[in-house]
């Protein structure tokens, strides 16, 4: 299993995209962490934020990915995409950790 986080070309596109229309976009990136609740007990939140000094940085295309270490645990292995679709668009992560996740896919178990 890969250690850390890997990131498409769609989402590190998209995570630009992010980055250049904030107004303090230097040295942005998108934080990932995985914050208690919803319906499975676990979930994602992704904001663009600043880098801490305890971040894992991973970086695709000059896009980067903050994780904090604790969230590392849960997320060691996911790959981070962006899909653009009718319905719905938004990242979306393939985490081999998460044994269960709810029915509307906003929440997991690991």
């Amino acid at each position: 299993m890969a250690m850390g986080v890997s990131v498409t070309e769609r989402a590190a596109a998209r995570i630009k995209e992010l980055a250049a229309a904030s107004e303090n976009r230097e040295g942005q990136g998108l934080r990932v962490k995985v914050v208690g609740g919803g319906c499975s007990g676990l979930q994602y939140k992704v904001d663009l934020d600043m880098p801490k000094g305890t971040d894992k940085i991973f970086e695709k295309d000059g896009a980067k990915v903050l994780v904090d270490m604790k969230s590392l645990l849960y997320l060691t292995g996911t790959e981070l995409d962006y899909k653009d679709e009718l319905m719905q668009s938004g990242f979306v992560f393939q985490n081999p950790n998460v044994k269960k996740a709810c029915g509307c896919g906003a929440s997991f178990t690991v």
